[in-house]
C-alpha cells in the first residue's frame, strides 16, 4: 500500500462561503448501490489509514498494486472511489475538494461524491452518461482554442463521461477501512 496526502491546503472554501469543520462527518458517505464498483460486493476490508490522517476537506490517494483509490473527507461523509477522472481517467487526488464535489485538474470537469453525477462537464464535451452529447466549450475568460477535426474530433464526441464508481468503506476503531475489488 502507497499513501499520497493532498491535506487540507488543497481545500477550498465551499460554496456557502466557507468550510465548517465542525459540520463534517466523519462516518462513511453513503452512495447510491448502482455505482458500487464491480468485484467489492462480497470483497473483505482492508484497512488504509488513521482517521485523522484525514482531515475534513482533504484528500488521499492511496495505491493498491495498480488499482488507485481516492479517499475524500468531504461535509457530508468519507467516500472512496478510484482515483480517476470518470471522463479521461486523470487522478482526482491531484484535483480540489469544494464541500462534497471533487474537480478534476485535467479538463475542469467536476463530480459530487454524494450521489456519483457530473456537476461541470469537461471542457472537452462528449457523452453523459445517459448517452447525450455534449458540445466543447471554454471557461470564462480563456482564449477558446480551435475544434479539433478528423478522429480527435470524433473520438471526443464519442467519449462518455461516467458517473463516479465508489468502493465500499467503513471506519472502525478510528480506522478507515475499504473493501478493494477482488
Amino acid at each position: 500500500m502507497f499513501l499520497v496526502s493532498t491535506g487540507p491546503d488543497r481545500a477550498r472554501a465551499s460554496r456557502d462561503g466557507g468550510y465548517d469543520a465542525a459540520m463534517t462527518s466523519a462516518t462513511a458517505l453513503l452512495f447510491p448501490a448502482a455505482l458500487q464498483a464491480p468485484g467489492t460486493t462480497d470483497a473483505p476490508f482492508e484497512p488504509v489509514l488513521r482517521i485523522e490522517e484525514l482531515p475534513p476537506g482533504s484528500m488521499a490517494r492511496i495505491s493498491f498494486g495498480d488499482l488507485d483509490v481516492l479517499v475524500a473527507h468531504t461535509e457530508a461523509g468519507i467516500a472512496a472511489s478510484e482515483d480517476r477522472c470518470p471522463h479521461m481517467a486523470a487522478p482526482l487526488s491531484a484535483g480540489r475538494l469544494d464541500g462534497c464535489v471533487v474537480e478534476c485538474p485535467l479538463h475542469r470537469g467536476s463530480f459530487d461524491l454524494r450521489n456519483g453525477e457530473v456537476v461541470t462537464f469537461p471542457t472537452t464535451g462528449g457523452l453523459t452518461a445517459d448517452g447525450e452529447y455534449r458540445p466543447t466549450w471554454t471557461p470564462e475568460g480563456a482564449t477558446p482554442k480551435p475544434q479539433p477535426t478528423g478522429a480527435k474530433a470524433e473520438a471526443r464526441a464519442l467519449t462518455r463521461v461516467r458517473r463516479v464508481r465508489y468502493l465500499p468503506l467503513r471506519i472502525r476503531d478510528g480506522q478507515v477501512e475499504i473493501a478493494l475489488p477482488r
